[in-house]
């Protein structure tokens, strides 16, 4: 029988990863559980992922792409300009990013902590946080760019590990002090 042709099989196997994992947690992805959320045949994600490590990381480089477009849309690159506006900018993104869909942006950061324990994914996640620190430093110098998606990571993980609301004055206000 000729193989049938399915040009979006490989985003689909990695659609249905992110939903597996967003559902299921980590522990829960398995090329199984993947390949019928995907309803493809379990061959096509071992085609496409040999590892479950593989997957992850495509999984990975997808979901970071939305805190990306966040940053993109608040963040404009116009050159440095007044400190007080960067905070402004930074902590309306991050309420923007943190009041969207809460499974989504816990999964973002479930596979960006399952670094941790996956070196295969320490590099994407890494690419991730040079980027964004290099988005930063269009606003600021390099040093604050760092610190200030450092003091981005620790509000968030917060807001996400105590289900407490986001404070966007708070934010602001933390955000200002990093900023020289």
């Amino acid at each position: 029988m000729p193989r049938r042709y399915d040009p979006e099989r490989r985003q689909r196997i990695i659609d249905a990863a992110i939903r597996v994992v967003g559902e299921k947690g980590i522990a829960g992805l398995s090329h199984r559980s993947v390949a019928a959320a995907a309803d493809v045949p379990l061959g096509s994600t071992t085609y496409h992922f040999a590892t479950l490590d593989e997957l992850l990381v495509a999984a990975l480089r997808q979901v970071n792409e939305g805190f990306a477009k966040v940053l993109v849309e608040w963040l404009p690159e116009a050159g440095r300009g007044d400190p007080t506006d960067l905070a402004t900018d930074l902590a309306r993104a991050l309420g923007e990013w943190l009041g969207g869909e809460r499974t989504g942006v816990e999964l973002e950061y479930e596979l960006y902590l399952a670094a941790l324990r996956r070196p295969a994914l320490r590099p994407v996640a890494a690419e991730w946080t040079e980027e964004t620190a290099a988005r930063l430093a269009h606003r600021t110098d390099a040093a604050t760019a760092r610190a200030l998606l450092a003091l981005m990571d620790g509000i968030c993980l917060q807001v996400l590990l105590t289900g407490a609301s986001y404070d966007e004055e708070y934010a602001r206000e933390m955000l200002a002090r990093v900023i020289p």
